[in-house]
């Protein structure tokens, strides 16, 4: 198989464009056979969006962030993965200009997603302080690395635990949109539904490495900086299936699908640095991203804080029609995203 700088622009291009729309499509797939699995496992929309369609959903952007860091790319590989949790959240709003009833966080308020937002907070901040801490590293491994995924697997089970016993429930509205209010139908049985969505991860996360691999060459073709490519380029094209789920999930009236898709699956995506310290060979990925890339580990904490607050303040009705932290999340994006491009 020849080397992908054995191409010219126009087929990288278009590699890039077609593996583009495969993620969006087969990504697409997947909200209903999760919100199926959610009825049939008992498990709830929340936790199954956090699990099965949050990291589901999420391949294509780690298989970018690990082949990157494994060839040599550090600002891209982390570049990738921060700027897919800041596009996937700046997704939330445009899910709420979506669902036309009531703003999105009140008619989808659940524990399980405060908690899940509270740990993503930690799991983002983590990273910002071994970026600031003299370089360390166990056989070119940061010992944050294997934190990042303990933190993980805590946060997961705390979830689960707020699912079975939660200590305080949302304030029963008429916009509020419960579980129960939603009956899967679906024939097919458990098993194939479960095959089908393996099956679409690995469609996801084939087109997933190509847009990695076609990235980083086009970046140096065309001059831009792996940090723009990264947080602005492959970031928003591998996040693609979360945009399309979370609609599609909004439109079946899982809400709670939605909203813990995109929490989730940014829980997920934050250990795409822990993946690529490994697959980075030359010492502590912390130690050799830039100071562009920390900006987008604070412009994604500061956004998660929004959509916190948003979820706990539960405003019914802001301008527009959307909640007021939708708002702040849209502008927060293209504010980040405006810096960084005239930053070049």
């Amino acid at each position: 198989m020849p080397h992908i700088a054995a191409f010219d622009t126009t087929t990288l291009l278009a590699a890039f464009a077609i593996s583009a729309v495969a993620i969006a499509w087969f990504g697409s797939k997947m909200a209903g056979i999760a919100d199926t699995l959610a009825d049939r496992t008992g498990l709830g929309e929340a936790l199954i969006g956090s699990i099965l369609l949050g990291a589901g959903t999420s391949i294509s952007g780690i298989v970018t962030s690990v082949s990157t860091a494994a060839s040599g790319a550090p600002e891209l590989a982390v570049s990738n993965a921060l700027g897919g949790i800041a596009a996937q959240t700046m997704f939330l709003a445009l899910a709420d200009i979506a669902y036309r009833k009531v703003n999105l966080e009140h008619a989808g308020a659940s524990a399980v997603n405060l908690g899940q937002a509270s740990v993503l907070i930690i799991l983002i901040v983590l990273p910002i302080m071994a970026y600031a801490a003299p370089p360390f590293a166990i056989l070119g491994v940061n010992p944050l690395s294997p934190v990042l995924v303990g933190v993980y697997l805590v946060g997961l089970h705390n979830s689960h635990k707020i699912k079975l016993d939660p200590m305080w429930r949302p304030k029963k509205t008429a916009a509020l949109r419960q579980e129960e209010e939603d009956q899967e139908d679906d024939p097919r049985p458990t098993w194939l539904l479960t095959t089908l969505f393996a099956g679409l991860v690995l469609i996801v996360g084939c087109c997933g490495w190509v847009v990695g691999t076609a990235g980083l060459e086009l970046s140096a073709r065309f001059g831009i900086s792996q940090g723009v490519v990264g947080a602005l380029g492959t970031a928003i094209v591998t996040s693609l299936p979360e945009l399309v789920t979370t609609i599609a999930a909004v439109r079946r009236g899982a809400l709670q699908l939605a909203i813990g898709g995109i929490i989730g699956g940014n829980m997920f995506d934050a250990l795409f640095v822990a993946a690529s310290d490994v697959a980075y060979r030359e010492g502590s990925i912390y130690n050799a991203i830039s100071e562009r890339a920390v900006f987008w580990m604070a412009l994604v904490a500061l956004m998660t804080a929004v959509l916190l607050l948003g979820l706990l303040r539960r405003e019914r009705q802001g301008p527009g029609g959307i909640g007021w932290e939708s708002v702040l999340l849209l502008g927060l994006w293209l504010g980040g995203a405006t810096l960084q491009i005239a930053q070049g």
